[in-house]
């Protein structure tokens, strides 16, 4: 994972879309305490910044009624790394190597039976899931919870319009640079083997459908998230530019602004979530 996310991990830390306040609330409300989070393949820190409760936050921040008194946050990528939040002082970003041992894992990150809430953020594709459940397993709390989610394809203007359609032609165009376990995000978790218990108020352990992130982006927005896709990447490498002068002409007519209005682009969010 580390290689796929290396060449873009400053368009990934820029471009890619936070998520809502919501989805925390209702995550951190089935957990068993708020000592310590976990946000396992953390990227640039989106999900961990929202986790945390360290002074000195922003707004939206600062408005989450349910928080962590601590927060850990773990990557194999130092580029990715290297674009976190630095002013958030109960966030301890940690570089691991992609193969850990748990004796090694418990050393760095946090002992047995301590986390009461481990979060995978748009990352649970890239692990080797078995390993890591059972890494999961040796590190929550006695009813820790574990909640890991992806995004599926972005919305532009509720997908009515002009600029909406050339996305997903955009998008069609990448399916062949994408990795075999991206499949994972496109299913929205469904086809995951999930070995936990579900959480009050769930018959499962989901997909969990009801949240959406929402981002105003201008055009150039939205041309720099596509460019931090690992597809974008690999299709450059092959010599495929899937962002021609055409397409980007024909997305700003499309869009019909000067450049500076926003757009906004909806992301839905599919959540497993489970207990131990």
């Amino acid at each position: 994972m580390a290689n796929l996310f290396r060449k873009q991990a400053q368009s990934y830390a820029t471009a890619r879309p936070t998520y809502p306040l919501e989805l925390f609330r209702y995550i951190a409300s089935k957990c068993p305490g708020r000592r310590l989070a976990w946000d396992a393949g953390t990227g640039s820190g989106q999900a961990a910044a929202s986790l945390s409760a360290g002074p000195g936050r922003g707004n939206a921040a600062a408005s989450l009624s349910s928080i962590f008194d601590s927060v850990i946050a773990t990557d194999v990528s130092p580029e990715q790394l290297s674009h976190t939040p630095s002013q958030i002082p109960n966030i301890r970003f940690i570089l691991t190597p992609p193969f850990l041992p748990l004796a090694d894992l418990h050393r760095l990150v946090a002992p047995p039976a301590s986390i009461d809430l481990i979060t995978v953020a748009q990352a649970l594709h890239w692990f080797d899931l078995p390993t890591f459940f059972a890494q999961a397993r040796s590190m929550l709390s006695p009813g820790g919870v574990l909640a890991a989610w992806c995004y599926t394809r972005a919305v532009i203007d509720d997908g009515r319009s002009r600029a909406d359609e050339i996305y997903r032609e955009i998008y069609a165009e990448s399916g062949p640079y994408w990795a075999e376990e991206r499949k994972m995000v496109e299913e929205g978790y469904v086809g995951v083997e999930f070995p936990f218990r579900a959480v009050e108020g769930e018959e499962g352990t989901g997909p969990v459908v009801r949240f959406a992130t929402e981002r105003e982006m201008t055009a150039a927005d939205f041309l720099e998230y596509v460019r931090s896709w690992s597809a974008y990447q690999t299709a450059r490498e092959k010599g495929v530019e899937l962002l021609t002068d055409e397409v980007k002409e024909e997305l700003g007519r499309a869009r019909g602004d000067d450049g500076e209005e926003t757009k906004l682009v909806r992301f839905p969010i599919s959540l497993r979530i489970g207990r131990i």
